[in-house]
């Protein structure tokens, strides 16, 4: 594939600047992305930004580079495979990211810290014994780079760890990975469920009361995307005690609407789609490494399927 000129939707040159070769034979046009015009995206070959230009129009463009993990706010525009466009995502410090934001609330719960800092605040010497990882059974949604990461974190430090993907394909870290379909089983003896899911049809609203009608108290923590969960059918689930306790940093609707009752929540924790923050550098270091391997006819390992929606 012949790249030469390469829109970038955000004032970003100094941060290229710091990791662009001295000389490169490749034309860059560095604008805020609500002043992007239709010239612009017509000499463009190459587009690479957080999220598609009001009037974003790729029937000209031979690639586009998504700064985040997930891609389903370009999904959302019809023609990739009818125009044969290669788009690709970035990947690079997510799983880390992902995995200490999840571990850090599985130690928080085993480890009583919330009895503790009231017993504090009481001035009350109360003992309660923490409860041990390797007494834990964690299943994840999501065998990807992310879910692997975390089946590994998680495994480290003795935890059972089940994952659950559309292919039931057997991977690393996880001691058994069933399919979706099949998930009951397994859910049913779960401690914790992990979602590291993207957005796809598949999974739109895949957490729903059905699925919550199988656990037996676990925990329930969505890093994925939030409208793989029905919001309502959690809330029932947590009144029901079906779910003993959630970590929401992604939602339907975010921000999340003052007037939620999730907020009122005592039983659920809530972060502002902070679990895996895209650092620029990082982000940037991600699309140079994918541009050398789209101008050396390389495999691309963060090449979205466009069926898979990833």
């Amino acid at each position: 594939m012949d790249i030469h000129n390469i829109l970038v939707a955000g004032n970003y040159e100094e941060q290229f600047q710091e990791q662009l070769p001295a000389k490169t034979p490749l034309s860059f046009l560095f604008k805020r992305i609500d002043e992007i015009t239709e010239e612009d995206l017509a000499w463009a070959d190459a587009y690479v930004g957080f999220k598609p230009c009001p009037g974003f129009n790729i029937t000209e463009i031979k690639w586009v580079h998504s700064f985040n993990a997930g891609v389903n706010n370009y999904l959302e525009i019809d023609g990739w495979e009818e125009h044969d466009i290669l788009l690709t995502r970035t990947v690079c410090s997510f799983g880390q990211r992902i995995s200490e934001y999840c571990l850090s609330y599985v130690l928080r719960d085993l480890q009583y810290h919330h009895y503790f800092e009231g017993k504090q605040t009481e001035k009350k010497w109360t003992p309660k014994t923490p409860r041990m990882m390797k007494d834990q059974t964690i299943v994840i949604f999501g065998t990807g780079e992310i879910g692997q990461e975390a089946a590994k974190v998680f495994s480290n430090f003795g935890a059972t760890v089940y994952g659950i993907s559309q292919s039931g394909k057997q991977k690393q870290y996880f001691q058994k990975v069933g399919e979706t379909s099949s998930a009951d089983m397994l859910v049913a003896q779960a401690d914790w469920i992990i979602s590291t899911l993207p957005l796809t049809i598949e999974t739109t609203k895949l957490f729903d009361r059905t699925f919550f009608s199988n656990l037996n108290g676990a925990a329930f923590i969505n890093v994925g995307r939030g409208d793989t969960v029905d919001e309502q059918a959690l809330n029932e689930a947590l009144n029901s005690r079906r779910v003993r306790y959630a970590v929401l940093d992604v939602l339907e609707k975010e921000p999340l609407p003052t007037s939620s009752e999730l907020w009122e929540r005592d039983d659920i924790v809530i972060t502002p789609h902070i679990s895996a923050v895209t650092e620029l550098d990082e982000a940037i270091a991600c699309f140079l490494d994918t541009l050398k391997r789209v101008e050396n006819n390389e495999v691309l390992p963060n090449r979205v399927d466009f069926l898979k929606g990833y």
